[in-house]
């Protein structure tokens, strides 16, 4: 009895602390995303400064773009939905210097586009880890019998990190 006890706790601890490395994992990558996120946002500014100085007119576009780098989202969904969105002003901003020739001359729009491109190419990695990562927590969490254990301490699955449309999930089409 006392060594059939001595298994079943042994188990316990041991899938606690799989659980603890994974819940740990998840947080690790949702921490690269969000560097790459926060390095998108610091780019917005010079981004919309730069075409604001060729298009004036157009301060619609530059002002939502503006308006959604400042929403905060509380959990992954909420993110991801405020940053498609993001992704979706920046293309049409992207798409609105195509009418000004000079604007897309500019080397500073240039290199603001190029960094923009390496950033996203970085979110795309970062994405990619979180979701592994969560796809190996949910794995653990929600398996017989560990979820036995999950459900005592309180762990749970977590979200992907998904953008809405397919079309999202790439780089946008900018020829420049």
């Amino acid at each position: 009895m006392i060594t059939v006890l001595a298994v079943v706790a042994g188990y316990a601890i041991w899938v606690y602390n799989r659980l603890v490395a994974s819940r740990n994992q998840v947080a690790e990558s949702w921490a690269g995303i969000d560097v790459q996120l926060q390095k998108r946002h610091e780019l917005v500014p010079n981004l919309v400064a730069t075409v604001k100085g060729y298009v004036d007119h157009e301060s619609g576009a530059l002002e939502k773009v503006t308006r959604l780098r400042s929403i905060a989202a509380s959990d992954v969904s909420e993110r991801a939905a405020s940053e498609s969105s993001l992704s979706r002003s920046i293309g049409r901003l992207f798409a609105l210097a195509e009418a000004y020739p000079d604007l897309k001359a500019s080397e500073g729009f240039q290199q603001l586009h190029e960094s923009l491109v390496d950033i996203e190419d970085h979110l795309q990695y970062a994405r990619r880890y979180y979701n592994g990562s969560v796809r190996d927590n949910n794995n653990l969490v929600e398996s017989f019998p560990a979820n036995l254990v999950a459900g005592v301490f309180g762990f749970h699955s977590r979200r992907f990190f998904e953008i809405e449309l397919a079309s999202q999930r790439e780089l946008p089409d900018v020829a420049l």
